[in-house]
Protein backbone atom coordinates (compact mmCIF):
# COMPACT_ATOMS: atom_id res chain seq x y z
CA UNK A 1 0.00 0.00 0.00
CA UNK A 2 1.54 3.35 -1.00
CA UNK A 3 1.85 6.16 1.46
CA UNK A 4 -0.25 9.11 0.46
CA UNK A 5 0.17 11.01 3.64
CA UNK A 6 -1.34 10.52 7.04
CA UNK A 7 -4.70 12.16 7.85
CA UNK A 8 -3.32 14.38 10.56
CA UNK A 9 -0.26 14.13 12.72
CA UNK A 10 1.73 10.92 12.56
CA UNK A 11 1.10 8.63 15.47
CA UNK A 12 3.97 7.70 17.67
CA UNK A 13 4.73 4.21 18.77
CA UNK A 14 2.77 4.36 22.02
CA UNK A 15 -0.34 5.66 20.28
CA UNK A 16 -0.05 2.91 17.68
CA UNK A 17 0.23 0.26 20.36
CA UNK A 18 -2.78 1.64 22.25
CA UNK A 19 -4.89 1.81 19.04
CA UNK A 20 -3.97 -1.73 18.05
CA UNK A 21 -4.93 -3.01 21.52
CA UNK A 22 -8.28 -1.25 21.39
CA UNK A 23 -9.06 -2.47 17.89
CA UNK A 24 -8.05 -5.99 18.87
CA UNK A 25 -10.47 -5.97 21.83
CA UNK A 26 -13.24 -4.69 19.59
CA UNK A 27 -12.44 -7.38 17.04
CA UNK A 28 -12.67 -10.06 19.65
CA UNK A 29 -16.01 -8.74 20.95
CA UNK A 30 -17.43 -8.47 17.44
CA UNK A 31 -16.31 -11.98 16.62
CA UNK A 32 -17.92 -13.34 19.77
CA UNK A 33 -21.19 -11.55 19.02
CA UNK A 34 -21.23 -12.74 15.41
CA UNK A 35 -20.64 -16.33 16.47
CA UNK A 36 -23.43 -16.03 19.06
CA UNK A 37 -25.76 -14.66 16.40
CA UNK A 38 -24.78 -17.46 14.07
CA UNK A 39 -25.62 -20.06 16.72
CA UNK A 40 -28.77 -18.32 17.97
CA UNK A 41 -31.80 -20.66 18.14
CA UNK A 42 -34.06 -18.05 16.62
CA UNK A 43 -31.79 -17.68 13.63
CA UNK A 44 -31.77 -21.42 13.05
CA UNK A 45 -35.56 -21.50 13.31
CA UNK A 46 -35.86 -18.62 10.89
CA UNK A 47 -33.60 -20.35 8.41
CA UNK A 48 -35.68 -23.54 8.47
CA UNK A 49 -39.18 -22.08 8.77
CA UNK A 50 -41.66 -21.33 6.00
CA UNK A 51 -42.20 -17.68 6.72
CA UNK A 52 -45.00 -15.40 5.58
CA UNK A 53 -46.05 -11.80 5.97
CA UNK A 54 -44.00 -9.32 7.95
CA UNK A 55 -41.57 -11.92 9.22
CA UNK A 56 -40.69 -13.02 5.71
CA UNK A 57 -39.95 -9.41 4.67
CA UNK A 58 -37.84 -8.64 7.70
CA UNK A 59 -35.96 -11.92 7.59
CA UNK A 60 -34.98 -11.31 3.96
CA UNK A 61 -33.50 -7.97 5.01
CA UNK A 62 -31.89 -9.51 8.09
CA UNK A 63 -30.21 -12.23 6.06
CA UNK A 64 -28.65 -9.59 3.80
CA UNK A 65 -27.53 -7.62 6.87
CA UNK A 66 -25.94 -10.68 8.41
CA UNK A 67 -24.12 -11.43 5.16
CA UNK A 68 -22.85 -7.82 4.96
CA UNK A 69 -21.95 -8.00 8.62
CA UNK A 70 -19.63 -10.93 8.00
CA UNK A 71 -18.17 -9.15 4.98
CA UNK A 72 -17.41 -6.07 7.09
CA UNK A 73 -15.94 -8.25 9.78
CA UNK A 74 -13.66 -9.99 7.31
CA UNK A 75 -12.46 -6.59 5.96
CA UNK A 76 -11.94 -5.35 9.48
CA UNK A 77 -9.98 -8.47 10.30
CA UNK A 78 -7.75 -8.02 7.23
CA UNK A 79 -7.01 -4.38 8.02
CA UNK A 80 -6.22 -5.17 11.64
CA UNK A 81 -3.95 -8.04 10.62
CA UNK A 82 -2.06 -5.73 8.22
CA UNK A 83 -1.51 -3.13 10.94
CA UNK A 84 -0.26 -5.73 13.35
CA UNK A 85 2.17 -7.10 10.75
CA UNK A 86 3.60 -3.61 10.14
CA UNK A 87 4.03 -2.99 13.83
CA UNK A 88 5.73 -6.37 14.25
CA UNK A 89 8.45 -5.66 11.68
CA UNK A 90 10.78 -4.06 14.18
CA UNK A 91 10.71 -3.27 17.87
CA UNK A 92 11.24 0.41 17.31
CA UNK A 93 9.10 1.36 14.34
CA UNK A 94 10.60 3.76 11.82
CA UNK A 95 8.86 6.91 10.64
CA UNK A 96 7.73 5.18 7.44
CA UNK A 97 6.12 2.41 9.50
CA UNK A 98 4.43 4.93 11.77
CA UNK A 99 3.07 6.88 8.74
CA UNK A 100 1.69 3.67 7.24
CA UNK A 101 0.17 2.63 10.57
CA UNK A 102 -1.36 6.07 10.99
CA UNK A 103 -3.00 5.75 7.57
CA UNK A 104 -4.40 2.28 8.43
CA UNK A 105 -5.61 3.18 11.87
CA UNK A 106 -6.98 6.69 11.20
CA UNK A 107 -7.62 6.70 7.42
CA UNK A 108 -10.20 4.89 5.27
CA UNK A 109 -8.37 1.76 4.37
CA UNK A 110 -11.43 -0.51 3.88
CA UNK A 111 -13.47 -0.44 0.64
CA UNK A 112 -16.80 -2.37 0.62
CA UNK A 113 -18.88 -3.10 -2.44
CA UNK A 114 -22.54 -2.22 -1.95
CA UNK A 115 -21.89 -0.72 1.40
CA UNK A 116 -24.41 2.04 0.82
CA UNK A 117 -27.50 2.24 -1.40
CA UNK A 118 -26.79 3.68 -4.87
CA UNK A 119 -23.02 3.20 -4.61
CA UNK A 120 -20.90 0.48 -6.08
CA UNK A 121 -18.40 0.68 -3.23
CA UNK A 122 -17.72 2.72 -0.15
CA UNK A 123 -14.62 3.23 1.91
CA UNK A 124 -14.64 2.99 5.71
CA UNK A 125 -12.18 3.64 8.45
CA UNK A 126 -11.79 0.94 11.07
CA UNK A 127 -13.79 2.98 13.59
CA UNK A 128 -16.60 3.65 11.07
CA UNK A 129 -16.52 0.01 10.06
CA UNK A 130 -17.05 -1.00 13.69
CA UNK A 131 -20.03 1.37 13.96
CA UNK A 132 -21.48 -0.04 10.76
CA UNK A 133 -21.12 -3.59 12.03
CA UNK A 134 -22.80 -2.59 15.30
CA UNK A 135 -25.79 -1.21 13.38
CA UNK A 136 -26.11 -4.33 11.22
CA UNK A 137 -25.72 -6.56 14.23
CA UNK A 138 -28.35 -4.69 16.26
CA UNK A 139 -31.00 -4.81 13.53
CA UNK A 140 -30.35 -8.48 12.77
CA UNK A 141 -30.29 -9.44 16.43
CA UNK A 142 -33.50 -7.51 17.12
CA UNK A 143 -35.32 -9.43 14.42
CA UNK A 144 -33.96 -12.81 15.53
CA UNK A 145 -34.67 -12.17 19.21
CA UNK A 146 -38.23 -10.98 18.50
CA UNK A 147 -39.04 -14.04 16.42
CA UNK A 148 -37.48 -16.34 18.99
CA UNK A 149 -39.38 -14.69 21.84
CA UNK A 150 -42.71 -15.15 20.06
CA UNK A 151 -41.91 -18.75 19.17
CA UNK A 152 -40.80 -19.49 22.72
CA UNK A 153 -43.94 -18.04 24.32
CA UNK A 154 -46.98 -18.38 22.13
CA UNK A 155 -46.78 -21.86 20.53
CA UNK A 156 -46.19 -23.57 23.87
CA UNK A 157 -49.02 -21.66 25.51
CA UNK A 158 -51.27 -22.35 22.55
CA UNK A 159 -50.48 -26.06 22.83
CA UNK A 160 -51.34 -26.04 26.54
CA UNK A 161 -54.58 -24.23 25.83
CA UNK A 162 -55.35 -26.67 23.03
CA UNK A 163 -54.81 -29.60 25.43
CA UNK A 164 -57.18 -27.97 27.91
CA UNK A 165 -59.61 -27.44 25.06
CA UNK A 166 -59.48 -31.14 24.20
CA UNK A 167 -60.20 -32.14 27.79
CA UNK A 168 -63.05 -29.65 27.97
CA UNK A 169 -64.45 -30.93 24.67
CA UNK A 170 -64.40 -34.54 25.92
CA UNK A 171 -66.09 -33.45 29.13
CA UNK A 172 -68.68 -31.52 27.10
CA UNK A 173 -69.42 -34.57 24.95
CA UNK A 174 -69.82 -36.70 28.07
CA UNK A 175 -72.60 -34.40 29.38
CA UNK A 176 -74.28 -34.01 25.98
CA UNK A 177 -72.92 -30.57 25.05
CA UNK A 178 -72.31 -30.73 21.30
CA UNK A 179 -71.99 -28.16 18.49
CA UNK A 180 -75.36 -27.25 17.05
CA UNK A 181 -77.18 -28.51 20.15
CA UNK A 182 -75.79 -26.26 22.88
CA UNK A 183 -74.21 -22.75 22.80
CA UNK A 184 -71.21 -24.00 24.75
CA UNK A 185 -70.59 -26.60 22.05
CA UNK A 186 -70.58 -23.87 19.39
CA UNK A 187 -68.13 -21.83 21.48
CA UNK A 188 -65.79 -24.80 21.78
CA UNK A 189 -65.82 -25.32 18.04
CA UNK A 190 -65.07 -21.63 17.42
CA UNK A 191 -62.23 -21.63 19.96
CA UNK A 192 -60.75 -24.72 18.31
CA UNK A 193 -60.74 -23.04 14.90
CA UNK A 194 -59.26 -19.83 16.31
CA UNK A 195 -56.44 -21.61 18.17
CA UNK A 196 -55.56 -23.69 15.10
CA UNK A 197 -55.37 -20.59 12.93
CA UNK A 198 -53.45 -18.67 15.62
CA UNK A 199 -50.80 -21.35 15.93
CA UNK A 200 -50.28 -21.50 12.18
CA UNK A 201 -49.88 -17.72 12.02
CA UNK A 202 -47.51 -17.64 14.97
CA UNK A 203 -45.27 -20.28 13.42
CA UNK A 204 -45.21 -18.73 9.96
CA UNK A 205 -45.30 -15.03 10.92
CA UNK A 206 -44.09 -14.58 14.51
CA UNK A 207 -43.30 -10.86 14.11
CA UNK A 208 -47.01 -10.20 13.50
CA UNK A 209 -47.51 -11.01 17.19
CA UNK A 210 -44.60 -8.94 18.51
CA UNK A 211 -45.21 -5.66 20.33
CA UNK A 212 -42.16 -3.42 20.51
CA UNK A 213 -41.59 -1.52 23.72
CA UNK A 214 -41.97 2.23 23.32
CA UNK A 215 -38.77 4.22 23.80
CA UNK A 216 -36.50 1.17 23.87
CA UNK A 217 -33.53 0.91 21.44
CA UNK A 218 -32.09 -2.30 22.79
CA UNK A 219 -32.27 -5.35 20.52
CA UNK A 220 -35.31 -7.45 21.38
CA UNK A 221 -36.97 -4.70 23.38
CA UNK A 222 -40.66 -5.68 23.55
CA UNK A 223 -42.92 -8.58 24.32
CA UNK A 224 -45.15 -11.10 22.49
CA UNK A 225 -48.64 -9.85 21.68
CA UNK A 226 -51.02 -12.29 23.43
CA UNK A 227 -54.27 -10.40 22.82
CA UNK A 228 -55.88 -13.11 20.70
CA UNK A 229 -54.57 -15.86 22.96
CA UNK A 230 -55.87 -14.20 26.14
CA UNK A 231 -59.30 -13.65 24.58
CA UNK A 232 -59.66 -17.30 23.61
CA UNK A 233 -58.35 -18.44 27.00
CA UNK A 234 -61.03 -16.38 28.75
CA UNK A 235 -63.70 -17.76 26.41
CA UNK A 236 -62.56 -21.32 27.14
CA UNK A 237 -62.64 -20.64 30.87
CA UNK A 238 -66.24 -19.40 30.62
CA UNK A 239 -67.24 -22.49 28.64
CA UNK A 240 -65.50 -24.73 31.16
CA UNK A 241 -67.38 -23.13 34.06
CA UNK A 242 -70.66 -23.61 32.20
CA UNK A 243 -69.86 -27.26 31.52
CA UNK A 244 -68.88 -27.73 35.16
CA UNK A 245 -72.29 -26.37 36.14
CA UNK A 246 -73.99 -28.81 33.75
CA UNK A 247 -71.86 -31.63 35.15
CA UNK A 248 -72.78 -30.66 38.72
CA UNK A 249 -76.48 -30.73 37.82
CA UNK A 250 -76.04 -34.12 36.16
CA UNK A 251 -74.19 -35.58 39.14
CA UNK A 252 -76.87 -34.27 41.48
CA UNK A 253 -79.53 -35.84 39.25
CA UNK A 254 -77.67 -39.15 39.29
CA UNK A 255 -77.53 -39.07 43.10
CA UNK A 256 -81.25 -38.37 43.23
CA UNK A 257 -81.89 -41.24 40.81
CA UNK A 258 -79.86 -43.58 43.02
CA UNK A 259 -81.87 -42.53 46.07
CA UNK A 260 -85.11 -42.95 44.11
CA UNK A 261 -84.07 -46.42 43.01
CA UNK A 262 -83.36 -47.30 46.63
CA UNK A 263 -86.81 -46.09 47.66
CA UNK A 264 -88.42 -48.05 44.82
CA UNK A 265 -86.47 -51.15 45.80
CA UNK A 266 -87.69 -50.89 49.38
CA UNK A 267 -91.23 -50.34 48.11
CA UNK A 268 -90.95 -53.46 45.93
CA UNK A 269 -89.76 -55.49 48.91
CA UNK A 270 -92.60 -54.17 51.05
CA UNK A 271 -95.12 -54.96 48.30
CA UNK A 272 -93.73 -58.48 47.95
CA UNK A 273 -94.01 -59.01 51.72
CA UNK A 274 -97.60 -57.70 51.66
CA UNK A 275 -98.50 -60.05 48.83
CA UNK A 276 -96.95 -62.97 50.69
CA UNK A 277 -98.90 -62.10 53.84
CA UNK A 278 -102.10 -61.76 51.79
CA UNK A 279 -101.53 -65.19 50.27
CA UNK A 280 -101.01 -66.70 53.70
CA UNK A 281 -104.21 -65.09 55.01
CA UNK A 282 -106.20 -66.27 51.99
CA UNK A 283 -104.78 -69.77 52.44
CA UNK A 284 -105.82 -69.82 56.10
CA UNK A 285 -109.29 -68.56 55.22
CA UNK A 286 -109.66 -71.20 52.53
CA UNK A 287 -108.55 -73.93 54.96
CA UNK A 288 -111.15 -72.93 57.61
CA UNK A 289 -114.60 -74.72 57.46
CA UNK A 290 -117.57 -72.50 58.33
CA UNK A 291 -120.39 -74.48 60.10
CA UNK A 292 -123.65 -74.77 58.17
CA UNK A 293 -126.73 -73.22 59.82
CA UNK A 294 -129.62 -75.69 59.77
CA UNK A 295 -133.24 -74.80 59.28
CA UNK A 296 -135.06 -72.45 56.96
CA UNK A 297 -134.15 -68.77 56.90
CA UNK A 298 -137.51 -67.89 58.44
CA UNK A 299 -136.43 -69.51 61.69
CA UNK A 300 -133.63 -66.97 61.99
CA UNK A 301 -136.00 -64.13 61.11
CA UNK A 302 -138.47 -65.15 63.80
CA UNK A 303 -135.87 -64.80 66.53
CA UNK A 304 -135.68 -61.49 68.32
CA UNK A 305 -139.43 -60.71 67.90
CA UNK A 306 -141.46 -59.92 71.07
CA UNK A 307 -143.80 -62.62 72.50
CA UNK A 308 -147.31 -61.35 73.30
CA UNK A 309 -148.70 -62.77 76.57
CA UNK A 310 -152.34 -62.72 77.79
CA UNK A 311 -152.48 -60.52 80.85
CA UNK A 312 -155.79 -59.63 82.53
CA UNK A 313 -156.82 -56.08 81.98
CA UNK A 314 -156.92 -53.93 85.07
CA UNK A 315 -160.40 -53.66 86.49
CA UNK A 316 -161.80 -56.40 84.28
CA UNK A 317 -163.94 -59.31 85.26
CA UNK A 318 -160.98 -61.56 85.78
CA UNK A 319 -159.51 -59.21 88.29
CA UNK A 320 -162.76 -59.06 90.19
CA UNK A 321 -163.32 -62.81 90.21
CA UNK A 322 -165.53 -63.08 87.16
CA UNK A 323 -166.00 -62.00 83.56
CA UNK A 324 -163.63 -62.28 80.56
CA UNK A 325 -159.95 -61.30 80.48
CA UNK A 326 -158.60 -58.61 78.10
CA UNK A 327 -155.56 -59.44 75.92
CA UNK A 328 -152.65 -57.04 76.59
CA UNK A 329 -149.27 -57.77 74.97
CA UNK A 330 -146.27 -57.82 77.26
CA UNK A 331 -142.66 -58.29 76.30
CA UNK A 332 -140.61 -60.93 78.07
CA UNK A 333 -136.85 -61.16 77.52
CA UNK A 334 -135.90 -63.70 74.88
CA UNK A 335 -139.44 -64.19 73.41
CA UNK A 336 -139.76 -66.19 70.21
CA UNK A 337 -142.75 -64.31 68.77
CA UNK A 338 -146.42 -65.12 68.55
CA UNK A 339 -146.05 -67.73 65.86
CA UNK A 340 -144.32 -70.22 68.20
CA UNK A 341 -147.40 -71.17 70.18
CA UNK A 342 -147.55 -72.56 73.69
CA UNK A 343 -144.14 -74.25 73.37
CA UNK A 344 -142.34 -70.92 73.05
CA UNK A 345 -144.45 -69.41 75.82
CA UNK A 346 -143.54 -72.34 78.00
CA UNK A 347 -139.84 -72.00 77.21
CA UNK A 348 -140.04 -68.31 77.91
CA UNK A 349 -141.83 -68.92 81.18
CA UNK A 350 -139.27 -71.55 82.14
CA UNK A 351 -136.44 -69.19 81.33
CA UNK A 352 -138.03 -66.53 83.46
CA UNK A 353 -138.34 -69.02 86.28
CA UNK A 354 -134.78 -70.17 85.84
CA UNK A 355 -133.47 -66.67 85.97
CA UNK A 356 -135.65 -65.66 88.85
CA UNK A 357 -135.30 -68.89 90.86
CA UNK A 358 -138.16 -71.20 92.09
CA UNK A 359 -141.64 -69.78 92.18
CA UNK A 360 -142.83 -68.60 95.54
CA UNK A 361 -146.36 -68.57 96.85
CA UNK A 362 -148.14 -65.39 97.15
CA UNK A 363 -147.17 -64.15 93.68
CA UNK A 364 -144.31 -62.05 94.98
CA UNK A 365 -141.35 -61.11 92.93
CA UNK A 366 -138.57 -63.62 92.43
CA UNK A 367 -135.10 -62.55 93.39
CA UNK A 368 -132.98 -61.78 90.36
CA UNK A 369 -136.00 -62.12 88.06
CA UNK A 370 -135.88 -60.69 84.56
CA UNK A 371 -139.60 -60.11 84.11
CA UNK A 372 -140.50 -56.69 82.81
CA UNK A 373 -143.86 -54.95 82.99
CA UNK A 374 -146.42 -57.18 84.59
CA UNK A 375 -147.83 -58.22 87.95
CA UNK A 376 -146.78 -61.51 89.56
CA UNK A 377 -150.23 -63.01 89.07
CA UNK A 378 -150.01 -62.33 85.38
CA UNK A 379 -146.68 -64.15 85.22
CA UNK A 380 -148.11 -67.16 87.09
CA UNK A 381 -151.06 -67.33 84.73
CA UNK A 382 -148.70 -67.07 81.72
CA UNK A 383 -146.68 -69.99 83.05
CA UNK A 384 -149.75 -72.10 83.72
CA UNK A 385 -151.13 -71.27 80.33
CA UNK A 386 -147.84 -72.27 78.67
CA UNK A 387 -147.85 -75.68 80.42
CA UNK A 388 -151.36 -76.62 79.37
CA UNK A 389 -153.05 -77.10 76.05
CA UNK A 390 -156.73 -77.36 75.23
CA UNK A 391 -158.21 -80.81 75.97
CA UNK A 392 -155.55 -81.68 78.58
CA UNK A 393 -152.95 -82.90 76.02
CA UNK A 394 -149.29 -82.93 76.97
CA UNK A 395 -146.88 -80.24 75.70
CA UNK A 396 -144.67 -81.14 72.73
CA UNK A 397 -141.21 -82.51 73.31
CA UNK A 398 -138.73 -79.82 74.30
CA UNK A 399 -141.22 -77.59 76.08
CA UNK A 400 -140.58 -76.94 79.72
CA UNK A 401 -143.02 -77.63 82.58
CA UNK A 402 -145.20 -80.60 83.70
CA UNK A 403 -148.31 -81.51 81.65
CA UNK A 404 -151.60 -81.28 83.43
CA UNK A 405 -154.73 -83.30 82.45
CA UNK A 406 -158.36 -83.35 83.34
CA UNK A 407 -157.84 -82.74 87.03
CA UNK A 408 -156.44 -79.33 86.33
CA UNK A 409 -159.29 -78.64 83.93
CA UNK A 410 -161.89 -79.54 86.57
CA UNK A 411 -160.44 -77.24 89.22
CA UNK A 412 -162.63 -74.13 89.55
CA UNK A 413 -161.10 -70.69 89.17
CA UNK A 414 -161.76 -67.45 90.93
CA UNK A 415 -164.72 -66.57 88.76
CA UNK A 416 -166.64 -69.70 89.70
CA UNK A 417 -166.19 -71.27 86.28
CA UNK A 418 -164.19 -74.37 85.69
CA UNK A 419 -160.52 -73.78 85.12
CA UNK A 420 -160.63 -75.43 81.71
CA UNK A 421 -163.41 -73.11 80.50
CA UNK A 422 -161.58 -70.09 81.80
CA UNK A 423 -158.35 -71.24 80.14
CA UNK A 424 -160.10 -71.77 76.82
CA UNK A 425 -161.64 -68.33 77.12
CA UNK A 426 -158.23 -66.79 77.85
CA UNK A 427 -156.62 -68.63 74.93
CA UNK A 428 -159.38 -67.43 72.64
CA UNK A 429 -158.90 -63.85 73.69
CA UNK A 430 -155.13 -64.11 73.37
CA UNK A 431 -155.23 -65.55 69.92
CA UNK A 432 -157.79 -62.96 68.83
Amino acid sequence: MGVTGPPGPVMDRDEVDRALARLGAEHEAIETSLLALQDHAGRRLLEGARLTGLTEERWTAAEASITLLWTCFDAYTDALRTARDIRARRRWSSREDLVELTELLRGDPVALAGGAPGKLSERYSLAALVDRMNELYASSLDMVVAADAVWSALPARIDLLAAELQRTSRLAHSVGVRPGEHPAGDDLERITRTLTRLREQVVSDPLAYWKRAEGSSAPGGGRPDTTVYDREARALEEVRREIDAVLTVRQDAEKRIVRLRDVLSRADRTLAEARTARGEVLAKIAATEVPVVSGPPTALQERGQPVPLAVPAPGGPGAAGGGRTAARPRVVDGGDGPAGGPCRAARQAGRVQGEGGPARSGGGPRPGGAVREGAPDAVERALRLARRRPGGAALPAGCGGTPRHGAAAARPGRSGRPAGARRMSEEGETTS
